[in-house]
């Protein structure tokens, strides 16, 4: 079995080197498809939302993936050839003052709108009531997860680094943006 995984995990490191973007995108899809299939298990969704979920793989393919790809290429030009704790502070900073706010905000208008096709003025006033938790909370968890990453992980290995800890936190988010409707469905 062992053989099977190295195997596997080699074939995804030449991928990761050949097709960054393409790989990166696809990691995060079946990432989010997995995160979304247990967090609907969780919220006692009864039967597999089917569209639920590839909608939500979507959004870690076209969306997630991609943004993570170029997002951390440009951390690396903006602090090229700084080291050490002080750039890894500046970077954590710049990433939460940024991106973080703009991905929750985005993550609860794509669910609201798109996966739960809920109108315009409901997913408003959804995001005005729930985003100032989610990202008080999200300012609580992410910055030791960007200092570990900056501080320890290589630039190809970022995305897949954040992927994984955001299953955790997209199963959050996930919980966090569905309405009582779906549950019942």
């Amino acid at each position: 079995m062992s053989e099977i995984v190295k195997e596997a995990w080699g074939k995804y490191l030449q991928q990761l080197q050949k097709n960054p973007l393409r790989t990166k995108a696809i990691t995060a899809g079946v990432l989010v498809g997995c995160n979304d299939a247990i967090a609907q298990k969780i919220s006692g969704v009864k039967k597999l939302q089917f569209k639920r979920l590839l909608l939500m793989m979507l959004y870690g393919f076209a969306y997630s993936g991609p943004f993570g790809h170029f997002l951390h290429k440009l951390m690396d030009r903006i602090f090229k050839g700084k080291k050490g704790n002080e750039t890894v502070a500046k970077k954590v900073l710049l990433e939460q003052l940024t991106s973080s706010p703009w991905n929750n905000f985005f993550f609860m208008m794509y669910y609201g709108l798109v996966v739960e096709g809920r109108p315009w003025n409901l997913v408003k006033n959804k995001v005005r009531k729930d985003y100032p938790s989610v990202q008080l909370t999200a300012w609580k968890f992410w910055p030791i997860v960007g200092w570990i990453n900056y501080q320890y992980m290589p630039l190809q290995f970022r995305v897949l680094f954040h992927s994984f800890v955001a299953s955790c936190w997209a199963i959050f988010l996930n919980l966090k943006a569905t309405s009582v409707a779906t549950k019942k469905a």
